[in-house]
């Protein structure tokens, strides 16, 4: 038989009245007393106040003032304020100064960017293109005008149209048939754009068909082999490559878009330059001039890698990519962890990308996974932009064939692998910030950046060296065994294999039909089996290859732009495994997948190239090998 309750004794040690509460060297303010239920919570992220129970008064006489008295380890002053509260830091005076005065300094600058521009078009209305000295004097004018004027100014009465016309318009047609008429539509818009325009040199409408089939080929590949046939959504597939399309319409056929992403271009030639005179003084400027890779071409990647690395520091870098980012959230139906990776890609690489949503990643779903590394597969980084560039390569192809497989690499990931889970980023986008990384300064910024492209440089040439033996162990033991069936001219090579398997993609691609197909195929099965720097470095300096057409080095230089290559596989699954490794099964399972949708993806920018391209001379650089000269 129990006790009845009411003679149940309460040990006195648990009572409130008797518990042991005071402020010492162990204990904090929220160390006072308060009801049992009363549970402490804090609210927000790092960032935010946190909230702490009020300190209670001393219990123990005398206790209050020794402590303010007398700190025990470090001498007089007050210890439980310098462990609760550690005192605020002084705002920096200029910061300070700055703030209060701000409006003066943005009016400053937007005085001197109009002078600037009304200057140029004075001095240089008949020799330099306007477009340029206009976009950069419109961009710092808006951005000053932005800081007062919130921009849901504009959008708002833009969504008004955009809903007032566009809605009601997609209204008139039965739901059944929008997504039909919207694919028939854009198909349209591909034939106007490709067979239009007159007839340049290999570049016949002949060619344009054979293109504009090999892009519809790889589309009806990917939705026959789509993981969920029935859960396809079309938007982000037909808007992407509606997108895709008008990019290259911009870049190939228009003036305006010839000149902006010549000065880009022309702007990181600069680079190279300015990498030259640290080559120039760490050896001797005539080792500068000698034109090698290690010296010419590694340089540039490490000071573009500090560069980008203070730029990132500075909030640029993500402010163009949140950019990006909120246009194909908002075009393409995307969640907003895909949007931030896929524009993201181009500029910082594969795996930067995917630490910019780095806490999201354990609550990806399968197909925000398999966008991820779709997207690093489908392009190329900065840092080895400016090097391909270096090489010789057409400036202009390589930077479009970047922003072309943004909207692609999500039109065709879509088509591959639907979406079927509910996204914990649709609705929005975010990138979190990363405290753990943050540099001091800007100088910390561009030290680290600079250690770390030390360390990319030092990766590309070990692989570089590493993959090039490998690749010439293997010729010769093929070789060797091609001798004994009497395969002599040419030898039995890894690169002629790969030719024969790769030459239906070179034909749907849009290569004229002479002995350029087996070339280009033999680039393509490269750059999947060892990576892009391989096939670029034959395509500049191997002779084999310095009589190619100037569309079909075109085409090869788009076809061979990105990171899908058995390499690059490695990489993606030990970074996204690193950062969430819970999810390595599901990155493991899908990586082949992402591989091959990648690489498509880069197949449909040089289909798209082949279709529009006229004047293709103006878009190949001269070779600067003398190999191939």
């Amino acid at each position: 038989m129990s006790a009845p309750s009411d003679t149940i004794k309460v040990d006195p040690a648990f009572l409130p009245a008797n518990q042991h509460h005071h402020e010492h060297l162990h204990h904090s303010k929220a160390a006072s007393p308060r009801p049992s239920h009363d549970i402490v919570y804090t609210h927000g992220n790092t960032l935010d106040d946190v909230h702490v129970p009020p300190a209670s008064p001393l219990s123990h006489g005398g206790m209050e003032k020794d402590l303010k008295s007398h700190d025990m380890e470090k001498g007089d002053g007050d210890f439980s304020e310098s462990l609760d509260s550690p005192p605020p830091k002084r705002e920096n005076i200029a910061k300070r100064f700055y703030r209060s005065h701000k409006w003066v300094f943005h009016l400053f600058i937007a005085a001197v960017a109009t002078g600037w521009w009304i200057a140029s078009l004075v001095l240089h209305h008949d020799n330099k293109p306007w477009v340029v000295p206009f976009l950069f004097w419109l961009s710092i004018v808006v951005r000053m005008v932005t800081f007062y004027v919130p921009a849901r100014y504009v959008m708002v009465p833009v969504k008004f149209v955009w809903v007032k016309v566009s809605v009601p318009f997609v209204n008139l047609f039965p739901e059944k048939l929008r997504v039909p008429l919207s694919g028939l539509f854009v198909f349209a818009i591909f034939c106007i754009g490709a067979f239009a325009s007159e007839e340049a040199a290999d570049n016949n409408r002949e060619n344009r068909a054979v293109s504009l089939f090999g892009l519809l080929v790889a589309l009806a590949g990917l939705w026959f082999t789509s993981a969920h046939r029935d859960r396809i959504q079309w938007q982000p597939v037909i808007v992407g490559m509606l997108i895709q399309f008008i990019i290259a319409l911009f870049v190939l056929r228009t003036g305006a878009g010839f000149d902006i992403f010549k000065w880009i271009s022309d702007m990181a030639r600069s680079l190279l330059g300015f990498a030259s005179l640290g080559t120039s003084f760490l050896f001797s400027e005539e080792t500068a001039n000698l034109g090698w890779f290690s010296v010419n071409v590694l340089p540039a990647i490490i000071f573009f890698i500090a560069l980008c690395q203070m730029l990132f520091h500075w909030g640029l870098i993500q402010w163009f990519i949140m950019k990006f980012a909120q246009f194909f959230f908002w075009a393409m139906g995307v969640s907003g962890a895909e949007s931030v990776v896929a524009a993201a890609s181009p500029f910082i690489g594969q795996g930067e990308s995917a630490m910019l949503i780095r806490p999201f990643i354990p609550h990806l779903t399968l197909a925000e996974i398999h966008q991820v590394m779709a997207s690093g597969f489908a392009t190329i980084a900065g840092s080895v932009l400016v090097a391909y560039i270096g090489m010789g390569l057409s400036p202009q192809a390589l930077i479009s064939s970047c922003v072309m497989s943004i909207p692609a690499s999500l039109a065709v990931s879509k088509l591959r692998y639907p979406e079927t889970e509910e996204s914990l980023t649709r609705g929005k986008v975010i990138i979190p910030d990363d405290d753990e990384h943050r540099a001091t300064n800007s100088l910390h910024a561009f030290a680290n950046g600079a250690w770390l492209g030390l360390k990319i440089a030092g990766m590309i040439a070990a692989s570089l060296l590493c993959i090039l033996a490998f690749i010439g162990l293997l010729n010769g033991l093929l070789g060797w065994w091609g001798r004994y069936l009497n395969i002599n001219d040419p030898p039995l090579s890894v690169e002629m294999l790969l030719g024969y398997v790769c030459y239906p993609i070179s034909f749907l691609l849009g290569v004229p039909r002479t002995d350029d197909l087996y070339k280009v195929a033999k680039l393509i099965g490269l750059k999947i089996s060892a990576n892009e720097f391989v096939a670029y470095n034959l395509l500049q300096n191997d002779p084999y290859y310095a009589d190619l057409s100037p569309r079909s080095r075109l085409i090869a230089t788009y076809a061979l732009c990105g990171f899908a290559n058995f390499g690059s596989l490695g990489t993606q699954i030990g970074v996204l495994g690193q950062i969430s490794p819970g999810r390595s099964g599901d990155v493991s399972r899908l990586a082949f997948s992402a591989l091959i949708t990648g690489a498509i993806s880069t197949f449909t920018s040089a289909s798209v190239a082949g279709l529009i391209l006229t004047d293709q001379d103006k878009f190949i650089p001269a070779v600067i090998s003398a190999a191939a000269r």
